[in-house]
């Protein structure tokens, strides 16, 4: 990758024609692309067309709008760093310009080779931050996400669960609680191995996630069991949604040997959060749903209603 590729396009912000035509050049030599802007407020109309301008060198003293309220705007609303030059070095201070959200402050007049090392600096700098972002990014992912199946894992349960009971208490709307456990799969595991184990579980996770709506979300809640939480749904609805989802997975044919069709079955416990409960408790009806759907034979779902709705 080269160093244009990486970065499309630094925009030059000078009202004078000869400091601001050989920066274009000279900037445009080193491979990097470029732009000019005679104004603050043509600057700020380029970055609103470009809108992948990486690094604004700038004049402190502009036509209009200066060279300082430009930066601070540009940090207020876009993404790209700053580099201010200023000829009144007494005038104007590091601090000051920092302050604004500058990322760089040189004194007129500006030779090309240090504005380049600052150039190459400040966009160093900005890659690191980048990186760091993504990675903060995806070690939040990985903090909330099942690792095998993608799917949210059993902390980000708790967490969203805590929010659906808050929007449960205020607004009244039925929520409910699926709590799913493949049956049979450690059976399958010690027959088959546990890759081929991976993937029904992998395959599962994916026919769930296709039976729900934007609104429900789907947990790997800990090894064969996985939970859905359906906000705005009462227990009758959440039962169609259960019934959908066990029926879908007992159509589905697995082959974990070759010429060998296996299907797979799963049960379900079923149940609606009542006014004021603990969480555990709604927790533990869903689970005790699905252990009356395995001791009845399998295969099937099970609603269990609090006891002060019964």
């Amino acid at each position: 990758m080269t160093q244009s590729d990486k970065v499309n396009n630094i925009l030059i912000v000078d009202d004078e024609v000869g400091v601001r035509d050989s920066m274009h050049e000279f900037i445009e030599m080193a491979g990097y692309h470029s732009a000019i802007a005679s104004s603050a407020e043509e600057a700020l109309e380029l970055l609103k067309e470009k809108n992948n301008i990486q690094v604004v060198i700038t004049d402190i003293m502009l036509p209009g709008m200066g060279g300082l309220e430009l930066t601070k705007l540009i940090k207020k609303d876009y993404k790209s760093d700053v580099i201010v030059m200023t000829g009144y070095s007494g005038d104007y201070s590091y601090e000051e310009a920092i302050n604004m959200g500058a990322s760089d402050f040189v004194i007129k007049p500006v030779r090309l080779e240090e504005l380049l090392l600052r150039l190459k600096r400040v966009l160093k700098e900005r890659e690191l931050t980048q990186e760091r972002i993504r990675m903060m990014e995806k070690l939040q992912r990985l903090a909330i996400t099942d690792g095998l199946t993608k799917l949210h894992n059993s902390r980000s349960f708790y967490s969203q669960l805590e929010v659906e009971v808050d929007r449960f208490n205020r607004y009244k709307h039925p929520l409910s609680l699926l709590l799913l456990d493949i049956d049979h799969f450690k059976n399958y595991n010690d027959s088959y191995g546990h890759l081929e184990g991976d993937k029904v579980l992998v395959k599962i996770s994916q026919m769930i996630k296709s039976c729900l709506r934007k609104m429900d979300t789907a947990y790997r809640y800990g090894g064969e069991e996985f939970t859905v939480i359906l906000p705005e749904t009462s227990c009758e609805e959440a039962l169609l949604v259960a019934e959908r989802i066990r029926n879908v997975i007992q159509s589905e044919k697995f082959t974990p040997q070759r010429e060998k069709e296996l299907s797979i079955t799963i049960s379900i416990g079923v149940t609606q959060y009542a006014v004021e409960e603990q969480l555990s408790a709604f927790i533990q009806r869903a689970d005790k749903a699905m252990y009356v759907s395995k001791r009845n034979g399998r295969n099937q779902v099970t609603a269990m209603a609090a006891e002060n709705e019964n």
